[in-house]
């Protein structure tokens, strides 16, 4: 085991407290059992969240109520508004998203059929992670998959391997957040997702320290994608693009693991995109596992002005950027976990989940894509840097551009390819 800050955090697991309150809304402060408490070998700025407790979530922040009469209830999707610059939703964060701009997912979401009404077998994700939380933005499309943590020391549940696959411990809201990034609903509270149609299976694979064991990993990649694995029921919700906004534990960072390579192998050959962050060390992205591993989608970080934050990893391995944010501007992002339901987090944890909430929306329109199909269109459409390059040093490169939702879904809808 490396005498380092553990995987997960050091990949902006342990988010910051959401600090920008909606205009006219007054944010309480987090109840005492939820306010962080430092962690040996952790930075100052990156403190975990603390441990989920068994009482109601905050509410999420609300739209003003509507005048007509015939008021909706909570669940049903608010009406979206067209505008020139795209489908607006009537979230109440939308106007802090953004992230979503400069992605252009507004435009995206505009285009024929993108979101069309809720398709009868919607697109299934796999969030590989600190496991599943109940969050209302994915309310009946959050799967419990299963916790793959094996060492009960690790897992904080009383055993090892189970079938409940609930987030434990001082991170737990890590997995939340990456998957509200992903498809947090449009239903005019909290945020809006990339792909508000999509199912999200949360898989456990990080202990309560945070760090994720190769092993375990292994196990999890396999059984998101439908993949048998020992012991193991099989996965009912197979998905098609798995998101690790991670990087594998107890191993030297000096390239892509075997194992983990021989299971992205597998279940790249079962159709299912791995979309990864790249870390957050300032460093090759090439020495971790997944991030250096073939087959996968490598994803780092770029801020407002499109350029790569100091922390975000870097190199041939990167294949795309998306917005993962930096320190006092982050990702604004709804959580159960964070002051009036909100928080304020930076990363290439932040960023990959972009990455596959557009693949998903690549999905809704053309669900017979491959793998390398998938690939092909989010990077050949991608937006080319300022300057053409994200960083003043050309070996700290980022990969094709950035990532770019309108371009990509365009490219798709105007080929038979994948329908």
């Amino acid at each position: 085991m490396r005498a380092v800050p553990s995987a997960l955090t050091r990949l902006g697991l342990t988010l910051l407290l959401g600090s920008l309150p909606a205009s006219g809304l007054t944010v309480p402060a987090l109840p005492p059992d939820t306010q962080p408490t430092p962690q040996l070998g952790t930075l100052p700025e990156l403190l975990p969240v603390g441990t989920p407790a068994p009482r109601p979530a905050p509410p999420l922040i609300t739209s003003p109520a509507p005048t007509s009469p015939a008021t909706a209830s909570p669940t049903t999707p608010s009406p979206a508004t067209a505008s020139p610059s795209g489908r607006v939703p009537a979230d109440p964060l939308f106007a802090r998203q953004w992230t979503l701009p400069v992605v252009r997912a507004p435009q995206a979401w505009a285009l024929p059929g993108v979101l069309a009404a809720a398709p009868a077998r919607p697109v299934t994700v796999a969030v590989l992670d600190t496991g599943f939380v109940n969050s209302p933005e994915l309310a009946g499309r959050a799967v419990n998959g299963f916790d793959f943590v094996s060492d009960p020391a690790r897992a904080g549940d009383g055993d090892g391997r189970d079938a409940d696959g609930s987030g434990v411990g001082p991170y737990a809201y890590h997995g939340e957040v990456v998957a509200n990034i992903i498809g947090a609903a449009h239903d005019g509270r909290g945020m809006a997702g990339l792909n508000p149609r999509v199912r999200v299976v949360q898989v456990r694979v990080a202990g309560t320290d945070g760090q994720i064991s190769v092993p375990d990993l292994v196990d999890g990649l396999k059984w998101a994608a439908g993949l048998p694995v020992p012991g193991v029921p099989a996965n009912p919700n197979p998905a098609r693009l798995l998101n690790l906004s991670l990087f594998a534990d107890f191993i030297p960072l000096t390239g892509c693991d075997p194992r983990v390579q021989a299971a992205v192998d597998a279940v790249t050959a079962r159709g299912a995109l791995v979309i990864a962050g790249a870390a957050n060390d300032g460093a090759d992205a090439g020495g971790y596992s997944p991030a250096g591993c073939r087959n996968v989608l490598t994803v780092t970080s770029i801020d407002g002005q499109g350029q790569r934050p100091e922390y975000a990893n870097w190199g041939r391995s990167v294949a795309l950027a998306a917005p993962g944010g930096e320190p006092g501007a982050g990702v604004p992002v709804s959580s159960v976990s964070g002051a009036g339901g909100l928080r304020d987090p930076h990363g290439t944890s932040l960023a990959a989940p972009h990455v596959t909430g557009v693949a998903s929306l690549l999905l809704n329109v053309r669900p017979n894509l491959t793998p390398a199909s998938l690939r092909r269109l989010l990077t050949a459409s991608a937006t080319p840097f300022p300057s053409s390059r994200c960083d003043p040093q050309p070996a700290h490169s980022c990969g094709a551009g950035t990532l770019n939702a309108e371009a990509a879904l365009k490219a798709a809808l105007s080929s038979s390819l994948g329908k």
